[in-house]
């Protein structure tokens, strides 16, 4: 959860740097040693050495190709033309590592590498994200967490820059997760409560507790019905 809100936080700064700042700015170089963490993981955008202002007139778009290797948007390696979907790519690699908590590029043999969004999205496309997944799986709600996680890195590695979702949008969907994982944590600790509690109450009180449960169910069915 700690790495899932590190990204969230790093997706929200990258938003503002595009839709909020003026004029809007390009990072250009984003990647996972370029997220910092403060004291309290608190996460940092840094690097701005690769940086541009988004230009007004579309031609002011071609520049130099900079970055780094495995997180270069193929989009912008072959136009030359930097934008803010380069970025959204960049950050689905860095969503792929957090995923997978593996090197951005995997030399499967020597001499011969594959880069790490390749097999990520190949593993996706086969039904074997398992197989790249860390050992930390505890449930299958974690499961389903890291699947939606997924889903939402491999659109950011569209290979057209327009199917892409907004860096805004990334870190909006990453909010929603955490907090559906945050609520169902709470849920499911106030069922093991619960339980506890009437495992040591006496019969008194348990009788007590679902005379009052049973009165709140045949409540909510009466105004099921009057509907």
């Amino acid at each position: 959860m700690t790495r899932l809100r590190i990204a969230q936080e790093s997706a929200e700064a990258l938003a503002y740097l595009y839709f909020s700042a003026s004029p809007p700015i390009f990072h250009g170089d984003v990647k996972s040693a370029n997220i910092l963490l403060d004291k309290d993981y608190t996460a940092k955008v840094s690097d701005f050495g690769a940086s541009i202002l988004a230009p007004i007139d579309e031609e002011q778009f071609v520049t130099l190709v900079q970055g780094t290797r495995g997180y270069l948007d193929p989009e912008y390696v072959q136009s030359c033309q930097l934008t803010d979907k380069s970025d959204v790519y960049s950050f689905g690699v860095v969503l792929v590592e957090i995923l997978t908590c593996k090197l951005v590029v995997d030399f499967i043999e020597p001499g011969e590498g594959r880069s790490l969004s390749s097999c990520f999205l190949l593993a996706m496309k086969e039904n074997k994200m398992r197989e790249l997944l860390f050992d930390e799986i505890n449930n299958q709600d974690d499961m389903d967490m890291i699947m939606e996680v997924a889903e939402l890195a491999k659109e950011c590695l569209s290979m057209k820059g327009e199917e892409r979702p907004t860096m805004k949008s990334v870190a909006e969907e990453l909010g929603r997760i955490i907090k559906h994982k945050q609520y169902s944590r709470e849920e499911e600790y106030n069922h093991e409560e619960m339980e506890t509690l009437i495992s040591e109450a006496s019969p008194d009180v348990l009788n007590q507790y679902y005379t009052y449960v049973s009165i709140d169910r045949e409540a909510e069915e009466s105004i099921a019905i009057g509907r």
